[in-house]
């Protein structure tokens, strides 16, 4: 094994798990520290968007741990694996059996390749009947990974504080929207979160520790709190009024995991297993990682404060909804296909009008009768999906699998194409799809609007034709507001050069 501290001279290291909330924030720090980082993704378009992916340090191999054959083949090489893959995102309600899965997948080719190490992120909690299915699986996957004969440190941690963890924004919106909370009993629960700059240091400290090498470690802040003490904490922060906290024993994990899913942007298959985990008091028994791992651990309080201003700058740089499984693009073949085409001349270049097209959706808005957009968002989340409240990353720039308020970023082409399939509650699949052309004349664009439906049976077909009178009003408008964004755009990047001289001094 390489020794720790040198890792110029070290083999590359593994990371799967690089499109989601943790791994996408691993990677740069492990680059920094001058370690080459091999990542394995089952879909590579989804780090195109990365600043980090374009690094001479960073390998990226397409595989799927789910399709065992050849993951061998692409660990090969490396020396010390981390293993960030978590299927609590993935369809359906069988998340603890696919995660025995993949990661007797991983472990077995894992001991094929002759991997060192593997470091793995768990969950704090004291198994037992009481353990909910969401951490028991975690600690399940921990005796997976040790079975492939490959040695594993396992880093246990609780609720992790950071921009655009799941954790976090379900605070942060239960607090922000709601001055009267009628909540669950384990509100009284303690736990002992942890901020996600002291994971992401305590991920990168144990590769090749000896001492760290076959050990399980619970991980947390300094504090240990109830999960009320945290509202507070978020509640300040926000500089908001006093909130009316009111326990009560009848909501169950059930019934929490609906509101939860009403009022934060985590849907109700997410909640769920997170709200059955905060029944449990997730406290470290032990700080054995401090002795090998030494850094000056963030209060909860800070920690918040922290993640409040990467959001309040727009500067998130990874979220909970990028994760997980992106479908392929609907097979349009087949089958009757409704399409909406709107077409619009722009005076400006494509830059312009395809920077104007990625910033629809969050804060933003869709150019055109929003509060309709709003009335669709709520209408989603009454049914179960995600509404408009998960907003996007970033409010200028998207990539190919990110997030967007109720759509999914499937199609990207810088200054050409952006695709969004919906995945809103509909009868059907639908897509909307961006093209912008440059004139053939070069003066200006074009930028062709296409939404696309095919409808499951009868209420599809329903659906469709009860939103069609609302086509012309949103989508035009939207073609329009694109195209007086665009147009300014353009204008703002060719200033008028007198001014431009009188800026001059004062840049200097």
């Amino acid at each position: 094994m390489a020794e720790a501290g040198n890792p110029n001279s070290s083999k590359p290291v593994l990371v799967t798990g690089a499109t989601g909330y943790i791994g996408g924030r691993l990677v740069p720090r492990l680059i920094e520290r001058g370690y080459r980082v091999r990542c394995l993704v089952r879909s590579p378009r989804k780090l195109e968007a990365r600043p980090w992916a374009q690094s001479e340090r960073v390998e990226i191999v397409e595989g799927d741990l789910s399709e065992p054959e050849g993951l061998a083949e692409a660990i090969t090489g490396c020396g010390v694996g981390f293993y960030l893959v978590h299927s609590m995102l993935a369809a359906g309600d069988d998340f603890a059996d696919r995660d025995r899965r993949l990661a007797k997948n991983f472990a077995t080719a894992a001991g094929e390749a002759g991997l060192e190490q593997i470091v793995y992120l768990g969950g704090l909690g004291e198994m037992g009947p009481e353990l909910s299915e969401h951490l028991r699986s975690r600690r399940e996957v921990e005796h997976v990974l040790a079975g492939g004969g490959v040695p594993v440190t396992t880093l246990r941690a609780a609720v992790i504080l950071g921009s655009g963890s799941a954790s976090f924004e379900v605070l942060r919106y239960l607090v922000e929207r709601l001055p009267v909370m009628v909540t669950p009993r384990w509100v009284r629960t303690e736990c002992q979160p942890i901020a996600v700059r002291d994971v992401l240091g305590y991920l990168t400290g144990v590769i090749g520790r000896p001492e760290a090498v076959g050990r399980s470690f619970d991980i947390g802040g300094p504090e240990v709190h109830e999960y009320l003490e945290l509202m507070r904490l978020m509640q300040r922060a926000l500089k908001l009024p006093r909130r009316l906290i009111l326990p009560v024993p009848i909501l169950t994990p059930k019934l929490s995991a609906y509101w939860i899913h009403l009022v934060t942007p985590i849907s109700s298959r997410i909640a769920r297993p997170l709200a059955e985990g905060m029944r449990n008091r997730v406290v470290a028994r032990e700080n054995d990682i401090r002795g090998i791992v030494p850094q000056e651990l963030i209060p909860a309080e800070r920690a918040i404060e922290l993640a409040l201003a990467r959001v309040e700058a727009q500067d998130v740089e990874t979220i909970w909804s990028a994760a997980g499984v992106i479908e392929g693009d609907p097979d349009w073949a087949g089958g009757t296909v409704y399409e909406d085409i709107t077409e619009i001349e722009i005076d400006a270049d494509a830059h312009s009008v395809f920077r104007a097209v990625q910033r629809v959706g969050g804060g933003h808005g869709w150019y055109a009768l929003d509060w309709l957009w709003q009335i669709r968002g709520w209408m989603d989340r009454l049914v179960g999906g995600p509404g408009l409240r998960r907003g996007r990353r970033d409010p200028e720039t998207v990539g190919y699998g990110e997030a967007l308020d109720f759509w999914r970023v499937v199609e990207f082409e810088q200054d050409r194409r952006l695709g969004l399939r919906a995945e809103m509650k509909v009868p059907g699949e639908a897509l909307l799809r961006f093209d912008v052309t440059p004139k053939d004349d070069g003066g200006g664009s074009i930028l062709k609007q296409t939404a696309l439906f095919r409808p499951k049976g009868l209420l599809g077909l329903a659906y469709w034709y009860a939103v069609l009178p609302l086509h012309g009003p949103v989508f035009r408008g939207m073609t329009r507001g694109i195209c007086r964004a665009a147009e300014k755009l353009a204008a703002e990047s060719q200033p008028d050069q007198s001014q431009h001289d009188e800026a001059r001094p004062a840049d200097a």
